[in-house]
């Protein structure tokens, strides 16, 4: 229990750390003031609390590919600067909006900063869009998935400025959502379901996409709820879930609260399919619930499975030399997403323009880059033209860690798109 406390107490200690000084260096020194010829990409992440290994991962996949830009001595005789920021609140141990919209305004005052990579989650993106917007800054999430954000219809509301700024390397919500549902009904013959979401904006968003087509493909919803990712008990609407008899529990919402209601599940319903986002997918979850109430568990995730390609073992290699941990697939999205960024460097050099945020956006706008993911390019609204939803589960692999997610989440296939 000393050493819980000790830990516990480092976790706010660096959580107060890093959203102090806010500035790393890395890929070398850092920079010294007045130093010419450095561009600095930010990276948000909840680094602190209980989504932090996930994020890490985000992280690592970033400054990565940050190193190993800089190790090829830069962009064009540009050196790049990472900082990182931490959006994890130390008073509830999970992503802060608020504090990812003070960071944002950080990251604009500084006039350096050409980019950044993140957020993670979709609450922080949606506080950081319109900020964004009037700065003229892109950002590119390899993880926040939910479609308001760059959904034309909300415009006036997360890019004001009418150009778009929040750009993705994953899918969104408007494809995760349904093909969940298309591959429970034709893939598992599901008939009935449940859905739990955890009140937040990605969570409620997943939830009425994954309800509407679950309704279209013929799955009685008997029922849904909301429940607060702050309280730790939910026997009672567990109890209630079992006696309406459904086949599916769909969770919907973030790591958090997830754990607590695996946990809880498994012993009042352990029968019951269960399912849920790339919120669940990593060692966040599988730590916070652990075996055996994970097990069976099904997530998916906006983004191909590439970390079993013979083609990407040489990235998988290079991950786990430099971090000492396995890379989630996520984790190459926030490193094509600084290529991303990169490339938008380069070509603005080449044509002679200023290098700025301004000039940056316009180029990110018209990536057609081939990454490890295939070739990255957005629409008009920031949203990645090549779409892929992936389906996994937890199944038990006694010969790898608990929390080791490349192989406790086994990979199931493609989710069906129609």
């Amino acid at each position: 229990m000393r050493i819980m406390r000790r830990s516990l107490l480092f976790g706010r200690l660096l959580g107060m750390a890093l959203s102090a000084s806010l500035v790393f260096a890395l890929g070398g020194t850092p920079r010294a003031q007045g130093e010419a010829n450095v561009l600095s990409v930010g990276i948000i992440s909840p680094l602190t609390g209980a989504s932090a290994e996930d994020a890490e991962l985000l992280k690592d996949g970033a400054v990565l590919a940050i190193e190993e830009q800089n190790a090829k001595g830069g962009i064009a005789g540009y050196r790049i600067e990472g900082i990182i920021l931490n959006d994890a609140s130390a008073t509830t141990g999970d992503f802060d909006p608020a504090l990812a919209a003070t960071l944002t305004k950080k990251l604009i005052a500084n006039s350096n900063v050409v980019g950044i990579v993140g957020p993670k989650n979709s609450g922080s993106g949606k506080a950081m869009s319109a900020i964004l917007s009037e700065a003229d800054l892109a950002t590119i999430t390899g993880s926040a998935t939910n479609p308001d954000i760059t959904d034309p219809k909300f415009a006036t509301q997360f890019r004001p400025k009418g150009r778009a700024v929040f750009f993705r390397t994953v899918s969104t919500d408007a494809y995760q959502a349904p093909e969940a549902a298309n591959f429970f009904a034709e893939k598992l013959h599901v008939t009935s379901a449940y859905i739990v979401d955890d009140g937040g904006a990605f969570g409620v968003g997943v939830a009425n996409a994954f309800e509407k087509r679950a309704a279209e493909k013929g799955i009685k919803i008997l029922g849904r709820e909301q429940i607060n990712p702050k309280e730790a008990d939910y026997t009672t609407l567990l109890t209630k879930i079992k006696s309406s008899g459904p086949e599916l529990l769909y969770y919907t919402g973030d790591q958090q609260a997830g754990s607590n209601l695996a946990k809880q599940a498994y012993t009042i319903i352990p029968k019951l399919i269960k399912g849920g986002t790339d919120a669940l997918l990593g060692g966040s979850f599988l730590k916070g619930a652990a075996f055996p109430s994970v097990e069976g568990w099904y997530t998916t995730v906006a983004a191909p499975h590439l970390l079993d390609n013979p083609e990407v073992q040489p990235w998988v290699s290079r991950f786990v030399k430099r971090w000492g941990k396995q890379p989630f697939d996520y984790s190459i999205c926030t490193y094509d997403a600084a290529l991303v960024i990169f490339d938008a460097i380069s070509r603005v050099v080449k044509s002679g323009k200023p290098v700025n945020r301004h000039t940056v956006r316009d180029a990110i706008q018209t990536t057609h880059l081939k990454t490890m993911q295939g070739v990255i390019s957005f629409d008009t609204n920031g949203d990645l033209v090549n779409k892929v939803i992936t389906v996994f589960q937890v199944v038990h692999n006694a010969k790898y860690p608990d929390d080791d997610s490349l192989h406790q989440f086994k990979y199931v296939g493609v989710a069906p798109e129609n």
